[in-house]
């Protein structure tokens, strides 16, 4: 069914909260526990005020998703608040947009978590990269909905150009060859970095565990307390919340660990229960994480046991997408809960993550143990160097200063020697800086 009085699924506009727009959540499981928290944080980051929320434990039902009765009471709710929209804590099909639509009060929005995960997207983007990418995920969204709402027969008998699936189609294509023949910046910075001794770690993980307050602790020029609000530089540093796609930028901070220079990239946080398409669409925009020496990845104790182990299986399978080979699973906001809770939480992501390792990044337990562990994981070789005294020998221990951990200087009237620790290229070229002086 579909009133002539409403827009088809395919051409409703993409409708995004701009701070004066109200909206009611909704969030239906097979099980429970239902919660509407995370629905709620991506209706804030696209500038909607909830208004109202709604949850249900019940089958899917093929027709509005929600049951009747349910969808019966948000139209009300709709009626009452005023809204503007109401969103969807899953992934709608066409005929469900269409039929919940045509249940609430006109003029109001449906929109699902997707849809509504791409808008916020299209107001993060800011550089090319990521303006193309919202774009093929957009495309990508709406290509099973127009199909659906087609006669396949009819299109597969039409030669000629021009229909709204075959449009969607080139569209599709010319933005995965843009996208494939972009130059990625990301490795050149890379490249730059690691020349001049830079470990390379990212944090990722899901909004609200804690990697922003994670980079504020690891990162040599920020502290908890820069990111109070009244700071003078916080839209210069990492948010102390790790507010939904802010923007699609990730942070980065020099930090030290055992005298080695590391950079530390907060990236964008997962959210849950997104579509591998869409995951793979943003994967390098939002992680960052290709190329990196280690992960750190940050999970928050204080989920349920289900959950944590749902979020945990889909990052740890997001990052082998990418690539990643040193994985460092960090158990955050272990202050909060009891050491029966905490085993039990161990208990539930044993399998994925032995050796996680619990902490409290605001109390700062167990940071010490995550420094250590980490250095452990980074790339690392060891040298000592033997260079006759000269100036030319000083500006070589000046430069392992600079680009690696030096352990030890011994200063001799006719030699200096130096011990040495950092990455294997770095070694390396002080290695050979010290034996182009011995001649």
């Amino acid at each position: 069914m579909q009133p002539n009085t409403r827009q088809s699924t395919d051409s409703q506009s993409m409708i995004r909260g701009n701070g004066h727009e109200r909206a009611v959540v909704a969030a239906r499981r097979n099980d429970p526990p239902v919660d509407t928290e995370e629905i709620r944080g991506l209706a804030e980051a696209a500038g909607y005020e909830v208004v109202d929320g709604f949850t249900q434990t019940r089958p899917e039902d093929p027709g509005t998703n929600l049951g009747a009765g349910k969808v019966e009471e948000i139209a009300a709710r709709v009626r009452e608040t005023d809204a503007d929209a109401l969103l969807v804590d899953d992934e709608l099909t066409p005929q469900q947009t269409v039929n919940l639509r045509a249940a609430m009060p006109d003029e109001t929005a449906v929109l699902d978590r997707y849809r509504l995960v791409l808008d916020v997207f299209a107001d993060g983007a800011e550089t090319r990269r990521a303006k193309l990418q919202v774009e093929l995920a957009r495309l990508q969204y709406r290509l099973p909905r127009i199909r659906a709402a087609s006669d396949e027969g009819m299109l597969n008998r039409v030669t000629e150009s021009g229909t709204p699936l075959y449009d969607v189609r080139d569209r599709i294509d010319e933005l995965e060859r843009k996208l494939d023949a972009l130059p990625d910046p990301g490795e050149r910075h890379r490249e730059a970095r690691r020349e001049q001794g830079f470990d390379l770690v990212a944090i990722a993980g899901y909004t609200n565990a804690g990697k922003s307050t994670l980079l504020h602790r690891l990162a040599d020029d920020l502290s908890l307390e820069d990111a109070e609000p009244e700071h003078p530089d916080r839209e210069a540093t990492a948010a102390i919340e790790d507010r939904l796609f802010k923007t699609l930028r990730t942070t980065t901070r020099r930090g030290t660990i055992d005298g080695r220079p590391v950079l530390f990239t907060d990236t964008v946080g997962f959210v849950s229960d997104l579509p591998h398409w869409l995951v793979e669409s943003f994967s390098s925009t939002l992680l960052e994480v290709e190329g990196a020496d280690c992960v750190l990845l940050i999970a928050d104790a204080t989920d349920d046991a289900a959950t944590l182990r749902s979020k945990l299986e889909t990052a740890l399978s997001v990052l082998d997408d990418q690539g990643v080979e040193e994985v460092i699973t960090v158990l955050n906001k272990v202050d909060a809960i009891d050491e029966t809770v905490l085993a039990d939480r161990r208990a539930a992501i044993e399998a994925l993550a032995p050796d996680a390792l619990p902490v409290s990044v605001r109390e700062g337990t167990n940071l010490g143990r995550l420094r250590e562990r980490l250095l452990d994981r980074l790339p690392t070789e060891t040298a000592t160097l033997e260079m006759p005294t000269s100036d030319d020998a000083m500006a070589v221990v000046s430069w392992a200063h600079d680009h690696g951990d030096v352990k030890n200087v011994e200063y001799g009237t006719e030699s200096i020697r130096v011990d040495l620790r950092g990455r294997p290229d770095v070694v390396s070229r002080a290695r050979a800086k010290a034996e182009g002086l011995e001649g």
